[in-house]
């Protein structure tokens, strides 16, 4: 699917905790100056109608084109297939439940689609973004091999997780899949693995070692741990150390089930010099059995994008032919199987939008035997999937 060649019209919202910004995207670009109102989250009542008032006045800034869709993420726990809001923490006026998504086909007779922010950015970056990169690269270098599944994570406030199979998001059957942060701690198993992988973490972990009483900014730290800043920089190394670790153990859980590449995105991501090797060593190296025989931990070998070398051997992926038992004729075959892991191609804001404008495209696609119903009628049609 080429979205920038698409000239339908997807309004869009960024939904945080202290401000909603509306947008609408045509052909995989915004053609709105964006819209933020406060989100009033902690008012139920208002927070909707600012909701509806901010699509009302992107529709108004459209005149005369209309839009075909509203599509965006917002935060879970979520009924996400029936656009149903769940308790949230930043925003707390939905606990009980609310049926965001409902309510706003009812009121713009516009199918509504609501996905969680990691499935979006990992849709995003497969349908515009590293995944195209990536195959496009390997037919380049005359590989016949292309990947249609990523596995995306992102590393801030939490450590969120979406998974994209064969070009499509997969939600799970309870719109719970790629909830990466539940995982086990690797070292404290009594805790989730985001207490280690989170901005929360880095400054823990960051104060534990160097006794600084005083709470830093992951930048900060960052800063020390580049020699770019006075501090103790063997903590802040260890800090950022400590998170790869935990990435690189749930990430390797994760890809033995779904085998395919890794994107990252996320705030922390900005430091990936100081994580992403030490998640690819732990993603390339060796576990245990009982007879103490190493086995890599991984089927596959993985490469780091954004390191050259590491790339360049990636893209050399040597080949063979071999020949099939009882006749005459040969097949070619790659004995290594190979992974990627790289940073976000679109920026994590722009891959979510990305990925709410291309989500709305494909399930409009797939309903083109009603598009000569009305408006409205398409709204009920939707409802009852």
């Amino acid at each position: 699917m080429n979205i920038y060649a698409d000239k339908r019209i997807v309004l869009t919202l960024d939904a945080g905790g202290t401000n909603f910004v509306f947008s609408a995207l045509k052909g995989g670009e915004e053609i709105v100056k964006p819209i933020t109102l406060p989100s009033n989250s902690h008012h139920l009542e208002k927070c909707l109608k600012t909701i509806i008032e901010g699509f009302k006045l992107i529709i108004k800034e459209l005149l005369p084109q209309k839009p075909i869709a509203i599509s965006f993420a917002f935060p879970g726990p979520a009924d996400y297939k029936n656009g149903i809001i769940g308790d949230l923490i930043n925003l707390p006026s939905f606990k009980g439940g609310v049926a965001l998504g409902p309510m706003l086909e009812n009121i713009f007779e516009l199918p509504t689609y609501i996905n969680n922010d990691g499935d979006l950015f990992t849709y995003g970056e497969a349908i515009a973004g590293i995944l195209q990169e990536l195959n496009e690269d390997l037919k380049k270098n005359k590989i016949k091999k292309q990947f249609n599944n990523l596995f995306g994570i992102t590393l801030g406030t939490g450590f969120g997780g979406g998974i994209v199979i064969n070009q499509n998001i997969f939600e799970g059957d309870n719109s719970a899949a790629g909830e990466i942060w539940l995982m086990r701690d690797f070292k404290n198993t009594k805790l989730l693995v985001e207490e280690s992988v989170s901005i929360r973490a880095i400054q823990r972990v960051y104060g534990e070692i160097s006794g600084d009483k005083q709470t830093l900014t992951p930048r900060e730290i960052y800063y020390i741990a580049t020699g770019k800043a006075k501090g103790n920089q063997a903590a802040a190394l260890k800090a950022f150390s400590e998170m790869s670790l935990m990435i690189g153990e749930s990430l390797a859980n994760a890809i033995t089930l779904l085998d395919g590449p890794i994107v990252v995105g996320g705030g922390i991501s900005g430091a990936s010099e100081l994580i992403v090797p030490g998640v690819v060593k732990h993603l390339n190296g060796f576990i245990e059995n009982l007879e103490s025989e190493k086995i890599p931990r991984l089927v596959s070998k993985v490469y780091n994008m954004d390191e050259k070398q590491s790339y360049e051997s990636f893209l050399n992926w040597p080949s063979k032919k071999i020949k099939i038992p009882f006749s005459d004729k040969e097949i070619r075959y790659n004995p290594e199987k190979r992974l990627a892991i790289g940073l976000s191609r679109l920026g994590t804001s722009r891959a979510i939008c990305l990925g709410a404008y291309a989500f709305a495209l494909a399930k409009m696609n797939s309903q083109q035997p009603n598009s000569d119903l009305p408006a409205n009628e398409k709204a009920v049609k939707h409802n009852s999937l």
